[in-house]
């Protein structure tokens, strides 16, 4: 399996990754592209998770102008708050809780942004973090009770959590996902490819790609095995 290259994206998405605002513009004005259009061959990337992954703030402003939502996630359950956190992009993390995005959620491992942010040592983020999620967490309370709309949830994720948990061997649930949380490994390699495959109990396997891009792709592949 080869990791996926920058030209297999779509024009937006690459447009954005770059930093390339006028070109972002201009296909957003022409509506060339969605905003919202998850990459599936980068995990359900939307722009606005590139955005906060190169930490192009202009463009990523330019984004919700258009009617990018925070809220998407990716095939683990990534916000761009998560990826923010994890590059140390505390401009981009002040944007998303002006917002009132959801910048507490956490991933399908349990991870928040603050918690990534703790792993990778982005002390700054950190700080931040520990400070708005009380305040985000307060604003949802208030909103819930007066009323007001939120849009904090990503449908598709609901749904594809959900397979996600049901796809894990059924005796343990909770077990195997920490299983596979521990052996997911950090996004930062020295090496510009790396590839691991881990068997569970002959029924899963979690197939690891990391590319250049200091990317990670995971790949769920249950495999049901008949006794020998």
């Amino acid at each position: 399996m080869e990791s996926t290259k920058m030209s297999d994206m779509t024009k937006l998405h690459q447009a954005v990754a770059v930093g390339d605002y006028s070109f972002v513009k201009k296909i957003l004005k022409k509506g060339l592209c969605d905003p919202n259009y998850k990459d599936v061959d980068w995990n359900d990337r939307t722009p606005l998770h590139w955005a906060a992954i190169k930490g192009h703030v202009e463009v990523m402003q330019l984004l919700i102008e258009y009617g990018a939502r925070p809220c998407l996630v990716t095939d683990v359950g990534w916000t761009p708050a998560h990826f923010a956190a994890e590059s140390g992009h505390v401009s981009v993390l002040k944007i998303l809780h002006a917002l009132h995005a959801a910048i507490d959620a956490p991933d399908f491992f349990g991870d928040t942004p603050k918690r990534i942010a703790q792993i990778y040592g982005q002390t700054a983020c950190v700080a931040f973090l520990e400070k708005a999620e009380p305040e985000c967490q307060d604003h949802r309370r208030t909103a819930r009770q007066k009323g007001l709309p939120l849009d904090q949830r990503d449908e598709d994720w609901d749904a594809k959590k959900r397979e996600l948990e049901l796809s894990l061997p059924s005796s343990n649930q909770k077990t195997n996902k920490k299983k596979i949380k521990k052996i997911r490994g950090p996004t930062r390699l020295s090496h510009p490819k790396e590839r691991r495959i881990v068997g569970a109990h002959n029924l899963s396997m979690v197939i690891l790609i990391h590319d250049h891009f200091h990317i990670r792709k995971t790949v769920w592949v249950m495999d049901q095995l008949s006794e020998r």
